[in-house]
């Protein structure tokens, strides 16, 4: 068949969906997600794919965007994300796309769908404007086998019968094996259940995420135990939402990454991901972690090295809604009684619900926050989930580049890019993406380089970002001028996984 012909059944393919045959974007700023140097120049996408990169003269019939004053970069891959919580709810995605981000890896902290299997069919029969790739998870897999008696180390048995659900997941294409150390009920695994399991997950080429068995107290032992990972499995490992959760730490981000640098001078492939806030999210009753309640010693550590009293925001209340919104601080004044006396009966009352407590938590010293997102293996991630009081699910892909590019100048546009993008895809071992180049999946954003910036706050924690143009996923443009197209051609991304590319035969540039 001629290629004339082709290419015009092509356009009525294209035309029939809403879509193009090409698109041509024209004089913009290139930030190609691996050079800290920036070009100016002209992209074409023609399909799924970016065909051309230079300077092009447009095709008749093609769409021309005019870039000039934008920036054009791959787009965001969120390594750490909880968006797929509520993803059937929100598939137009607008709070991802609006930071720029297409591509969202979740089955976090030891929790995915089970099984992943479960996930991607659902993905594939009701799409969303972002792709979608998913870790196995260890929690997940280990609540499956051990059921309610959970409260012990498994038995090889059933540590055989983890391995045995790990391998369907990773058949089905999980990314590797994430844990939750900290969360009930992996906090009760030994450290040979774990490595039993990373290393089922090594045998198909995985890799090991992990929310570590601590961010506070036992914070060097949890690090030491996830290089030891890396070490023993030879497999790449990977900080979840890296932190110094201990005011006793701040100030010591450079020994934690001097950790870190010296398991990848050894040869362990180590990284970690992180985002630009000093605040986290999580059950209160995490910070017990020998579960002890009732304990006033252990909650009086926890208001004076982990987060004050004010500086504790309840999220979510199982046991009082109204007390959504405030602070353990305002909580104990309300009562007329003592912040550890407050604490604990909040604790109480949720718990007689047979519920949690999730509180924002200020914990964290911007310097070493700092310090940890310019570490030259450091990714960014949100660690967020749609409807959340916690603004990291709307706006840290975008407050990086209003925050540490554009006003604090802490990096480059550059490197800010490469850390939201082919860094991200290397260390999840995503293919095709996060790079723009010929022949790479036409995951693309084009924004104002002066004008973006993150809206959300803990006031308004769903506010969007603004100063994003354009965002094509596939190659289907899903969000222009701070709105969503409706379009949704997110795909499952399967590890290992990339579609076969090949450029036409005669085609002109």
């Amino acid at each position: 068949m001629r290629w004339t012909t082709l290419f015009a059944l092509g356009l009525a393919v294209s035309t029939a969906t809403n879509c193009y045959a090409s698109t041509l974007i024209r004089s913009a700023t290139i930030v190609n997600g691996r050079d800290i140097e920036t070009t100016s120049g002209d992209v074409r996408i023609d399909g799924d794919r970016i065909v051309a990169v230079g300077t092009l003269t447009p095709r008749k019939g093609e769409v021309v965007v005019d870039g000039r004053g934008l920036v054009l970069a791959p787009g965001f891959i969120d390594t750490h994300s909880h968006h797929d919580e509520k993803l059937g709810k929100h598939l137009d995605a607008t709070q991802l796309l609006a930071q720029g981000v297409t591509t969202i890896v979740v089955g976090q902290d030891g929790g995915s769908t089970f099984p992943v299997a479960k996930l991607f069919a659902e993905r594939q029969a009701h799409p969303a404007a972002v792709n979608i790739a998913s870790y196995s998870g260890h929690g997940t897999l280990r609540g499956e086998v051990l059921g309610p008696d959970y409260k012990r180390e498994a038995t090889p048995a059933e540590i055989d019968r983890m391995r045995a659900l790990l391998d369907a997941d990773m058949r089905a294409g999980a990314l590797g094996l994430s844990t939750g150390l900290e969360y009930d009920p992996a906090i009760y695994s030994s450290h040979a259940e774990v490595i039993a399991l990373a290393s089922e997950a090594a045998k198909f080429g995985g890799r090991y995420i992990s929310h570590m068995r601590s961010e506070d107290r036992e914070l060097w032992a949890a690090l030491d135990e996830l290089i030891a990972i890396g070490r023993e499995t030879h497999m790449p490992v990977q900080v979840s939402h890296a932190k110094l959760g201990m005011t006793d730490w701040w100030g010591q981000a450079d020994r934690f990454l001097a950790k870190l640098d010296a398991a990848r001078a050894e040869g362990i492939d180590a990284s970690l991901d992180i985002y630009p806030y000093p605040y986290w999210q999580t059950t209160l009753t995490v910070l017990w972690p020998e579960r002890d309640f009732d304990n006033r010693a252990t909650a009086e550590f926890v208001l004076k090295h982990l987060a004050p009293p004010e500086g504790l925001l309840i999220s979510a209340d199982d046991g009082d809604a109204s007390h959504v919104g405030k602070t353990v601080a305002q909580i104990a004044t309300e009562r007329g009684s003592d912040p550890v006396t407050t604490v604990i009966s909040l604790i109480q009352a949720a718990r007689a619900k047979g519920g949690d407590i999730s509180v924002i938590g200020t914990s964290m010293d911007e310097r070493d926050i700092a310090k940890l997102i310019r570490w030259s293996n450091a990714n960014i991630s949100s660690d967020g989930t749609f409807e959340d009081l916690h603004p990291r699910g709307a706006g840290p892909f975008a407050k990086i580049l209003r925050m540490y590019v554009r006003e604090k100048k802490l990096l480059p546009l550059g490197e800010a890019v490469r850390k939201m993008s082919s860094l991200s895809a290397s260390h999840m071992g995503i293919a095709d993406r996060g790079e723009i180049r010929v022949g790479a999946s036409a995951d693309l954003i084009l924004f104002d380089p002066d004008t973006i910036r993150d809206n959300a706050t803990t006031d308004h924690p769903t506010a969007i970002a603004t100063g994003m143009r354009r965002v094509w996923v596939n190659g289907v443009l899903c969000f222009v001028d701070g709105k969503a197209t409706g379009k949704r051609p997110g795909r499952v991304l399967r590890r290992g996984k990339s579609t076969p590319w090949t450029a036409p035969d005669g085609r002109p540039d």
